[in-house]
């Protein structure tokens, strides 16, 4: 009963993080005032209160997790580990850029979301971004919504186990390349979605920004005209290389954390007294 309770704590904690998230990345629309206030950088003054708020929700989903059975407290210890391995993953591509939006850091988010479960790819991608960026000096206002877009990342992977399933289960081909599709998917959602943390807010070609006050649909037109004269070719790079890799690497990955999940499957038994006979 206490599992449970911390089980449904844990995915309550995750929910609000990214209801929270959602009003942050759309207020905007809204409020553009509210959105630029301080230096004049989209979200400067908010942005630190909802970094605190993410990482400080993270930490309580952790907490959560870690005081179920000792199978989720190693699962606790094993996100640490690849957390840690992802961040210096992103310190390489800063370190040696990769083409466009090209980063090797979704791979292990998509996987360990995918097998471990949304609560823990939500984990994996917020707590990366945001070990990557102490570690590489990339924290700005921009910080906190790209720990929520690589969260939800994460968060989304479950989703392939049904088709997954469908097309000839675990350790198939076929799953390798679903998840390869499902990366690359994530290639052009990942940029689609952070670019909204300063377009509403942002300057230049009529066309191509928000003016408040516009319908929904001349929204939506000069969005994807923003998104395809700045950030399609870009994120091209990023699916294409999210594909590439769980392509090539998913089948070994993944073998080797079923492997982990399997070592750290056990059943509690409880004990029985027995009386010895006099």
């Amino acid at each position: 009963m206490p599992q449970m309770r911390d089980r449904l704590l844990s995915g309550a904690t995750i929910a609000l993080t990214t209801v929270m998230g959602v009003v942050a990345f759309l207020y905007p629309f809204w409020l553009p005032a509210v959105a630029t206030s301080g230096n004049g950088l989209a979200h400067a003054s908010d942005a630190p209160l909802l970094l605190t708020a993410i990482v400080g929700l993270s930490f309580l989903a952790l907490l959560l997790e870690a005081q179920r059975a000792a199978e989720h407290a190693l699962l606790v210890a094993l996100l640490g580990v690849l957390v840690a391995m992802n961040a210096i993953l992103r310190f390489i591509d800063l370190a040696l850029p990769l083409p466009g939006g090209f980063s090797p850091i979704f791979v292990l988010i998509i996987l360990t979301g995918y097998l471990f479960g949304g609560s823990f790819g939500f984990l994996m991608g917020a707590l990366t971004l945001v070990v990557s960026a102490l570690i590489t000096g990339g924290v700005g206002p921009w910080l906190p919504y790209q720990m929520l877009t690589a969260g939800w990342v994460g968060l989304s992977a479950p989703l392939c186990r049904g088709p997954a399933r469908a097309l000839g289960g675990p350790g198939t081909r076929a799953e390798v390349l679903l998840l390869a599709l499902f990366g690359a998917c994530w290639g052009f959602g990942y940029g689609a979605i952070m670019n909204l943390w300063f377009w509403p807010v942002a300057s230049g070609a009529l066309d191509q920004h928000y003016q408040a006050g516009i319908s929904l649909g001349e929204t939506l037109r000069r969005y994807l005209a923003f998104y395809l004269a700045t950030s399609f070719f870009w994120d091209l790079a990023g699916g294409i290389g999210n594909a590439l890799l769980i392509g090539a690497f998913g089948g070994p990955i993944l073998r080797a954390l079923r492997r982990f999940e399997r070592r750290f499957a056990f059943v509690i038994r409880p004990a029985t007294l027995t009386e010895e006979p006099s």
